[in-house]
């Protein structure tokens, strides 16, 4: 049975009780007695090394340890946290043709985010396109096209305004969290390395900074493949999870240099198709059981929509039907399983509400 942690009550009484049965005549509970200043004591001292092991407790256990511990646990198993990451990717700038934007030109962006050209750019017929990188890493370095930035210093014959390319600037993430870490740390415990099996290769795409799921495809492009698909929940909106060509080649690289010699791996990300709904009648139609309906169908979403896979029709009215304050509704559209071709897989869309 579970070990009861004794409350401080308790071992106040227990040590009153222990005072007045060896010292007879004494009465350890009058409130100003020496022995009762001695039995607060004592039950203070060992309410403290009580509440140390339990804390402790947690601390040997990964799934409970707090965070220098569970750094330290994941990294006697081999994983280490993930770093953030900068976001990169191309901006347009204008001006007089034949002037010259040198590497290393720092831009801000309106809400003071900074980036730094990485090659010189050269007008020409009054633009020219580079590359750059974020002066600092994060998600929140990672920007859509047409997004506005402006050189920090002027330079001659350049506009001082700059927008990002097509493509926008991406590959932006967040240091890992502890729940990431923890869940693959327990992974890691619950599915030892087994040579390159299947677990073996998502566990290695895991790894890579920002991905946040991965799935596995043995010999999907023929004898000896085997096919990653990957997505990055955290780079923004729903399509944003869809990883860019400069992603994948890093996760090809990461790839080859974990696979078995013999294994022919290929990185690659799902296609993915707006999964929306028609629903008619909610009741109550308010603004926040909507919002509800829509997290739930979010959620849904995220957990069971896989490359290739199915979303059951069932669990689309289960989602509905758990969303806080529904009491009623009818589902349009869709009206059946929601089945994904070969590499497919669903984002959320649209609601339709009648």
């Amino acid at each position: 049975m579970p070990f009861a942690k004794p409350t401080l009550k308790t071992l106040l009484d227990r040590a009153i009780a222990d005072i007045n049965a060896r010292l007879p005549n004494a009465d350890a509970r009058l409130a100003f007695s020496n022995l009762n200043v001695l039995a607060n004591v004592q039950a203070g001292g060992v309410s403290g090394l009580y509440g140390f092991l339990d804390w402790i407790s947690n601390q040997v256990i990964p799934d409970t340890a707090e965070v220098e511990f569970l750094q330290r646990w994941a990294s006697i198993w081999g994983i280490n946290r993930k770093s953030a990451t900068p976001a990169t990717g191309n901006v347009t700038f204008t001006g007089v043709s034949g002037s010259i934007v040198p590497t290393g030109t720092l831009l801000v962006r309106t809400d003071g985010v900074q980036y730094l050209t990485t090659a010189d750019v050269t007008l020409s017929s009054g633009t020219g396109t580079g590359p750059l990188v974020a002066v600092t890493s994060g998600a929140a370095t990672s920007a859509l096209a047409a997004t506005s930035m402006n050189l920090v210093s002027p330079i001659s014959g350049v506009n001082s305004a700059v927008v990002v390319a097509t493509g926008g600037l991406t590959g932006g993430s967040d240091v890992e969290t502890d729940d990431s870490l923890r869940a693959r740390l327990i992974e890691r415990i619950q599915q030892p390395p087994h040579g390159g099996d299947a677990q073996d290769y998502v566990d290695w795409a895991l790894e890579v900074s920002g991905v946040t799921r991965a799935w596995v495809y043995p010999a999907e492009a023929g004898l000896g493949t085997v096919t990653v698909r990957f997505v990055r929940d955290n780079d923004g909106a729903d399509a944003a999870i869809i990883p860019d060509s400069g992603e994948v080649s890093t996760m090809q690289a990461y790839l080859d240099s974990r696979r078995p010699v013999t294994a022919i791996v290929l990185a690659t990300p799902p296609t993915y198709a707006a999964l929306n709904f028609s629903i008619q009648g909610l009741n109550p139609s308010t603004v926040a059981v909507k919002a509800a309906v829509e997290a739930e169908l979010r959620d849904l979403i995220f957990r069971e929509s896989v490359p290739g896979g199915t979303i059951l029709l069932s669990h689309i009215r289960a989602a509905i039907s758990a969303a806080t304050g529904e009491t009623d509704y009818v589902l349009l559209s869709p009206s059946a399983n929601v089945t994904h071709a070969t590499g497919e897989m669903s984002i959320m869309g649209t609601i339709t509400w009648s």
